[in-house]
């Protein structure tokens, strides 16, 4: 056996040391699996909360929007404080907050202290997430077995989103809705004795001081981002002081950030990797991914509900195609990204989602179930496919020391993505729906400018309005309404072939290969293994 193979081997040994590698990546999938449920299991319970604690407007929008708004901005601050103190460190603290704020928002019983719970979630969020991924880039050193897990991995999240909902669903039909988030203590009490018992330990090199004031500025100036992007989503004025406020804020602590980051000797995030063209340009792909997924996945609910007279079981049912489509291609990602390599493959899933796209604008008034299938087959797999690619070169561009903090950049892309998506796709639907409201025959102006507003406004006008006017306006409702999705798809497809142009930048094949350097005693040891550290 050759120095090279020896060094591997050892090499992949202290990586899973206390377990197999494989085993460990299941105990990470159960961690990730349980972040990706409780973003999405609310959502239909909020009628029940609503209904048993009374909040008002603005604390029922804080219940729902506090879990990823924490969580996104947290993300940077603890995953560069797991390369400092210890990967599986900040993972156990995780679950531990995380099952401890699940009982707590069980057990609410008023909204203030639900808003609490869900904000001790979102902090247990920001710990686990970026630690899955950077234990993952230890635990997996051979790039081939990597991005078998990271498809593996991403598999999970999607299945997470998209189960969310229908367990939710399922619980608040034989039980209250605190049972939504009960769930999780069971499972967290599992995986804290198993994931301390399976997981190795890893950190990067400790060189000089953990930059507190840093870590503070990032966190507070994603939070005012996250924010104000959130408020744009949800229709808030762009100029308004809730919105724009946090906003310039938050713009203004980043760049501070930023440029504290270039001056220090042992910056807290090290921004020479966005020099890289392959990691700058995954995290924009990343960025780009899920500005198109969340906004179309957003507007499809509101078609399949409002304009197809789905209910939300139904409406969940249609999208579930879209999520095995996504699970497949995280699967399969690992072979296509060996054979095809990062750029042609997340190239190309770009333009499969751009085609899926373009293909669902034939959407109209009445149900296509056969349409809607291929469209949102293609989405799902398009999508993955292009999230994955991208995920897996921006991780095997960062050096293993900043595997946490790199992590977290590519988390937090995807939540600002996200955000993103719903503001701008949502204002370019207001702005082609509207129009079409604003000279119904025999509708006053006044209730005109009100439907213009949203479908759903639209119908509880028209229902208000009864006759031959009130169907005049719901008609003329579904009509701006499916004409807004069609302009709204157009748009998003130029955005996906704009990421497409973006993927080129990235490297034609996937090198598999690790360079070695010189190790004590003369035997050939891994690039990747200088400036971190894993112990057992």
């Amino acid at each position: 056996m050759s120095g090279t193979t020896t060094a591997d081997t050892c090499r992949r040994r202290e990586a899973g040391a206390g377990a197999n590698r494989w085993v460990v990546l299941v105990v990470l999938c159960v961690s990730l699996l349980l972040v990706a449920l409780d973003a999405t299991v609310l959502h239909v319970a909020v009628p029940a909360v609503t209904e048993d604690l009374r909040p008002g407007a603005i604390e029922l929008l804080w219940i729902v929007d506090v879990y990823p708004l924490v969580c996104a901005s947290l993300l940077i601050l603890f995953g560069t404080l797991g390369d400092r103190i210890g990967r599986r460190r900040v993972l156990l603290l995780g679950y531990a907050l995380f099952g401890v704020a699940s009982g707590v928002a069980a057990l609410a019983d008023s909204p203030q202290l639900l808003i609490g719970a869900r904000a001790l979630l979102g902090v247990g969020g920001a710990m686990i997430m970026p630690a899955t991924l950077s234990i993952l880039r230890q635990v997996f050193p051979d790039r081939r077995e990597r991005a078998l897990a990271i498809g593996i991995w991403s598999a999970v999240a999607a299945v997470g989103a998209a189960v969310g909902p229908l367990l939710g669903g399922f619980l608040l039909e034989h039980f209250w809705w605190g049972s939504v988030f009960l769930i999780n203590i069971p499972l967290m009490l599992i995986s804290l004795p198993i994931g301390r018992l399976l997981l190795p330990e890893s950190r990067g090199a400790r060189n000089g001081p953990w930059d507190v004031t840093g870590a503070l500025m990032a966190a507070a100036g994603l939070f005012g981002l996250v924010l104000g992007v959130k408020r744009l989503g949800g229709g808030e004025a762009p100029l308004g002081p809730l919105t724009l406020g946090p906003l310039l804020v938050g713009a203004a602590l980043m760049f501070g950030f930023v440029r504290r980051q270039r001056r220090r000797t042992h910056p807290l995030v090290d921004l020479r990797m966005f020099a890289r063209p392959a990691f700058s340009t995954s995290v924009g792909c990343i960025v780009l991914a899920m500005l198109a997924l969340v906004g179309l996945e957003l507007i499809a609910a509101q078609y399949l509900q409002l304009v197809l007279g789905l209910s939300p079981l139904e409406t969940g049912l249609r999208l579930l195609p879209l999520t095995f489509a996504a699970m497949a291609a995280g699967l399969v990602g690992a072979r296509t990204l060996r054979r095809f390599g990062p750029r042609v493959m997340v190239c190309s899933g770009f333009c499969v989602t751009a085609a899926a796209v373009v293909i669902l604008t034939a959407m109209g008034g009445d149900d296509n179930a056969g349409l809607l299938l291929a469209g949102f087959v293609l989405l799902g797999f398009g999508l993955e496919t292009t999230l994955f690619g991208a995920y897996e070169s921006m991780l095997n561009e960062a050096p293993p020391a900043q595997a946490g903090g790199a992590a977290a950049i590519g988390e937090t892309s995807y939540q600002l993505g996200a955000g993103i998506g719903i503001a701008l796709l949502g204002s370019v639907m207001n702005a082609a729906y509207a129009p079409g409201l604003s000279s119904v025959p025999g509708v006053p102006a006044r209730d005109s400018a009100a439907a213009g507003h949203s479908l759903g406004e639209a119908y509880e006008v028209a229902a208000r309005l009864g006759g031959d006017r009130g169907a005049a306006l719901r008609h003329a409702a579904r009509d701006s309404f499916v004409h807004g999705l069609h302009v709204t798809l157009l748009v998003s497809a130029g955005l996906l072939l704009l990421g497409a142009v973006m993927a080129l930048r990235l490297p034609r094949v996937m090198e598999c290969e690790v360079p070695a350097v010189a190790a004590p005693g003369g035997v050939p040891a891994p690039r990747e293994a200088a400036g971190s550290r894993v112990t057992a």
